[in-house]
Formats: C-alpha cells, structure tokens, sequence
C-alpha cells in the first residue's frame, strides 16, 4: 500500500504526513506539485502548510498545480485523498469538496489541541472511529472559517457530507462548527485540524490519562489503509 504526499512550496506538514503513513504501516512516498506523475499510489494526502504563502487565497494557487490534474482526475476515480488544513483549501478550491474558506473569525492565528465528533465514520477515511466518537487533534490555522451558502450548508448536511465537527469551542468561526468535510462519494476528505501531529506516544495531544498521549490521528490512515486493502 502507497500513500503518496504532494509538496507544495511552502508545505511545512509534508514530512510529517509521511512519517505518520510509515507508522501507520503504509508505504509513504514524496511528490512534488510540478510533476504530473503520481507514481502509482493508492491514496494521495496534502499536507497543510502556507503553499505559495497563501497569496490570493489560502490553497488558491497550490488548487492549480500542474499535480493537481492529475489529484483531480484520480479522486473522480475513486481515489481516497485527505486534505489537511491547507491541503483542505486546496480541495475546496478544486471543487473536490464544498465550501470555501475565509480568515478565523477572531482575526489572529489559532493554535490547540481540539476536540472533534465524528459525524460520518463511513468515508475512506473515517472507518475506524465510532459514530459520533469524541477525539483530539492539533489544530493550527489563520484561514480556518468553513463558509458556504445556505443552501450547501443544508445539502451537505443533509448528505452526511459533514465529517467532523468542532466540539466544546468554534476555533475559528466555522459554519455549523463544520471542521470537516466530504464530497459525496466519501474518497476525498478535507479537514482543518492535523492528524499527522497525533500519532505517536509523547509527541501527540495532551489527553486526560497522559500528557501527549493523543493518538486519534493515527486511525485516519489506518481507515484508508484498510479500506484500500479490503
């Protein structure tokens, strides 16, 4: 199994992704945003980071990427791919998942460990969490709103396309307290906060038993993996 990660300039989480598909027992391999080869991956994540310094809007720019025809045309396929904080931009940007994204409402950079349900346990990425399952995930972002229009707000909602949500505090504003997202066949994922920083023992987020104990990201991979593999 290979998961590949798209590095954009100024991708900073593009390391740590692949470290966490290696934990998770996959293959992870390094691509870079101005090839057109995704060299035979089963499942695609990009990272977050501030890809072309956010110029225009966050992910605008990364969203038209020579790789990302290539990005869009595999997850039209069937392709699982995972947008993580810029990365989510990106997808958004692509039309590979609703919405869009706009500056915190708070108007400065938020930086926490966050607690999320899981609405939807049913996507590539999703299956091994519970319906419903609190968890903990880093999050760090100045661009974090999820905003859309009324009516996409409803159909998405309606759709079960809502795949984690903000839980005890809106960080940044988000409508609904949407902190992730799907499209409608459940492939691709976008999500603000970031799973490759919850992974292993002593570097993840603080959790009632241990401090940096927090290991809930892990099972993002671990779901594609065996989804993948089934």
């Amino acid at each position: 199994m290979r998961i590949g990660v798209i590095t954009f300039p100024g991708s900073l989480d593009d390391r740590d992704a692949l470290r966490a598909i290696r934990i998770a027992g996959a293959e992870p391999v390094s691509l870079w945003h101005g090839e057109h080869d995704l060299q035979g991956v089963d499942a695609l994540v990009l990272p977050g980071g501030f890809s072309y310094g956010d110029y225009l809007r966050a992910g605008a720019i990364a969203s038209h990427a020579p790789i990302m025809a290539e990005v869009i045309d595999a997850a039209n396929k069937g392709m699982p791919v995972l947008g993580i904080c810029n990365g989510f931009q990106m997808l958004a940007e692509a039309r590979l998942v609703p919405g869009a994204h706009t500056r915190n409402d708070v108007q400065h950079f938020v930086r926490r460990d966050q607690h999320l349900s899981v609405v939807n346990n049913t996507t590539a990425w999703t299956t091994k969490f519970g319906e419903n399952e609190e968890i903990i995930i880093p999050l760090k972002n100045a661009d974090g709103r999820f905003i859309a229009d009324a009516d996409t707000i409803k159909r998405i909602e309606d759709n079960g396309q809502v795949t984690f949500r903000y839980v005890g505090l809106n960080p940044n504003g988000s409508a609904d307290d949407i902190a992730g997202v799907s499209n409608e066949r459940g492939n691709v994922v976008g999500l603000m906060p970031h799973p490759e920083h919850a992974v292993e023992p002593g570097f993840g987020p603080d959790t009632a038993t241990h401090m940096r104990s927090g290991l809930d990201g892990l099972r993002f991979f671990t779901s594609v993996i065996e989804r993948v593999l089934a």
